[in-house]
């Protein structure tokens, strides 16, 4: 064969291989995103590159696995607002995150060890969750909040609300709420019922995180999205203003007339599509991917809702300033490029005198979910 004939062969291998990964605009595609990273925290996204570090916001397609270290603790939202908190030293992956033809989304996941934290809100949609761990698996069809933890041989299934049916070798098991089932892992024991649950010591930070998405999540706003997820930290961390001649558009607090939402970011490769713009910041899902962001003389930089049948890889822009450079992919497929445009710390938050500081460039980088009590007031103090 000649170099040219191998040449055109090999180019056709490695597209096919691309193409094999469906593209994060296919329709039957899902992909949910990486909310909440707290110490060591990796992923494996299924590109053949083994685990990396995780960061706030990366999307996890289908084939990805998450992993936390010694100190390590993740968040991952649904489409509807459902989530899956691990707490350190645990390993999940997410073997299915498919849609069926109806519409319904199926999410299809395995807990290799550790703890997690399941709350699956269950919506009209008619929506699947499996949960597997060892030789069990859960599934869930209605609401439930529990509890999955994998400890030497066994493993403790805790439920905190509704009632839930768990499937394996000992055959189907309802565990109620406020009930908890205990299995072996190796299948040689019957499984143990208990009418009380044990407490773990992650079940405070599972419960604030909960209340936190609970009063973030409702809001008059919220009919600009038909998703959950993303939600209740576009409520915390900016407001909707509603703009002459454009409606109702979104603004994150704490940002100065010099502040643009590419500040601070990454650009990360994802075979079959290419590369995807990543926010650091900790509100920046829905608004890089999904609608476009406005810049309005004056006023400065706006989300502006909209293209919810598309999922944006590279972040829609309208009406940029003059001189202002748009964000751009690396030319070469396959790198990671961290991008900080502020002259300033991307921790733009610190404590002062028993007082937290901020800069102009904030936009609520460097706070934590929930840790102010009204963020929308400070920002109209103009804290610096």
């Amino acid at each position: 064969m000649s170099t040219r004939k191998l040449s055109i062969v090999l180019a056709l291998t490695v597209m096919a291989c691309w193409m094999a990964v469906p593209g994060f605009a296919d329709s039957q595609a899902r992909i949910v995103r990486l909310s909440q990273v707290d110490g060591q925290v990796q992923i494996d996204r299924n590109t053949g590159q083994g685990y990396e570090k995780a960061f706030l916001n990366l999307p996890i397609a289908q084939g990805a696995k998450v992993r936390t270290g010694a100190d390590g603790r993740a968040e991952i939202e649904f489409e509807d607002g459902s989530t899956l908190r691990v707490t350190p030293d645990t390993a999940v992956e997410f073997s299915e995150l498919a849609r069926r033809d109806t519409g319904a989304g199926v999410s299809s996941l395995n807990l290799q060890s550790g703890t997690a934290y399941l709350n699956f809100k269950a919506d009209k949609s008619g929506q699947e969750f499996l949960l597997a761990f060892g030789n069990e698996k859960l599934a869930l069809t209605k609401a439930a909040h529990l509890r999955v933890e994998i400890k030497d041989s066994k493993a403790t299934v805790a439920v905190f609300k509704g009632n839930i049916e768990v499937e394996g070798a000992s055959g189907k098991v309802e565990v109620e709420k406020k009930h908890s089932a205990t299995f072996d892992l190796a299948g040689t024991s019957p499984y143990i019922l208990a009418n009380n649950l044990e407490p773990n010591s992650y079940d405070e930070w599972d419960k604030q995180q909960d209340k936190y998405h609970e009063q973030y999540s409702v809001s008059a706003s919220n009919s600009f999205s038909p998703y959950g997820y993303g939600v209740s930290d576009l409520n915390y961390y900016g407001s909707f203003y509603n703009m002459a001649g454009y409606g109702m558009l979104w603004q994150p607090y704490l940002v100065g007339a010099g502040w643009d939402p590419f500040m601070a970011g990454a650009w990360m490769w994802y075979p079959g599509a290419g590369y995807s713009w990543i926010s650091s910041y900790p509100w920046g899902w829905t608004p890089y991917r999904y609608g476009s962001w406005l810049y309005l003389p004056t006023y400065g930089w706006f989300w502006q809702p909209g293209g919810w049948s598309g999922w944006n890889n590279v972040p829609r822009i309208t009406n940029p300033p003059r001189q202002f450079s748009s964000p751009k992919p690396p030319a070469t497929p396959g790198q990671v490029l961290v991008v900080n445009r502020s002259a300033q710390s991307p921790s733009s938050a610190e404590m002062v005198q028993n007082r937290i500081r901020f800069n102009s460039a904030s936009a609520g980088l460097g706070v934590p979910r929930g840790s102010v009590r009204d963020l929308g007031k400070i920002s109209r103090q103009k804290l610096e």
